[in-house]
């Protein structure tokens, strides 16, 4: 791992505090930021105000409460080297904390667009007529593909998973479509040039893989990569990351990150050109504290 760099954690915590907030209402509990989602979409999570002191097992608790009531996931994330003080509070508090490696793009190792066996790339466009249909094709392969990990699944896309083992192009098309308000919402996210999706297309198959950008100024995290099981093992994951991570390079991005389910999806991210600096620490309840 590289040493600890304080301007870079700095830019990574005002990248996650920005992230969320054009589309949430935000709360503020102790030394946290809980951040509600408005409209449909992937639920948010709380988070330590930059520049607090660590959140207290107190503010923990009474978050969980706070989620609870509003009916959202009990979530919570931070960067471990950011506030190293707060594992042990979590823990003391009922979470269970994922230790996720936390990767950034080191640019002059990013590897270069290849072709892919049996499918291509394109992007998800907001103003084409197949966007919903795109959507929800994209949504069911990162279902699918988390719900039947090859490794363990990043908490971002953990909830509501289909745990189907090799599922493939039938089960997608089977999946429900999103919702009229989730289209609209999606297309608002995309329209802003903020959110990018790339997928994995074949001629006969459809779509295969997915990769999602979010961006916030110069800073953009790469998030959802999922194969359908049936089409693992053809290089889909690490060529969409390698794709997406250049196009965003390309559109004025100088820090990219992701954070990684555990080592062995984090050295995937290795071969594409990214390096691991820290720990991403992602917390839900303790299955005695539910």
């Amino acid at each position: 791992m590289a040493p600890v760099d304080s301007g870079l954690f700095d830019r990574l915590e005002r990248f996650y505090d920005a992230l969320p907030r054009p589309w949430a209402r935000i709360e503020e509990i102790g030394a946290l930021t809980l951040f509600v989602r408005e409209g449909e979409g992937w639920p948010y999570y709380a988070r330590p105000r930059p520049g607090s002191h660590t959140p207290s097992a107190a503010d923990l608790v009474e978050t969980r409460r706070r989620q609870r009531d509003l009916g959202v996931p009990e979530a919570f994330e931070w960067v471990h080297e950011s506030m190293p003080d707060l594992l042990p509070v979590a823990r003391s508090a009922g979470l269970d904390v994922l230790l996720a490696p936390l990767l950034v793009l080191d640019p002059a190792a990013l590897v270069p667009d290849l072709p892919i066996r049996g499918a291509k790339i394109r992007y998800l466009d907001p103003a084409a007529a197949s966007f919903a249909a795109d959507l929800g094709a994209s949504h069911a392969v990162a279902r699918l593909g988390f719900g039947a990990p090859a490794y363990r699944a990043p908490l971002e896309m953990a909830e509501n998973t289909l745990v189907i083992d090799g599922a493939g192009p039938a089960e997608r098309d089977a999946a429900e479509a999103p919702s009229e308000e989730a289209v609209r919402h999606a297309r608002a996210m995309f329209e802003t040039g903020d959110y990018i999706t790339a997928v994995a297309e074949s001629p006969d198959d459809g779509i295969l893989a997915t990769a999602t950008g979010q961006r916030v100024g110069d800073v953009a995290e790469i998030v959802g990569v999922a194969t359908l099981p049936s089409a693992r093992n053809r290089g889909y994951a690490s060529q969409l990351t390698a794709t997406l991570t250049g196009r965003l390079l390309a559109t004025g991005v100088d820090l990219v990150l992701l954070s990684a389910g555990d080592d062995d999806v984090a050295r995937l991210y290795t071969r594409v050109g990214f390096r691991r600096v820290g720990t991403a620490c992602i917390a839900s309840p303790a299955a005695a504290s539910l």
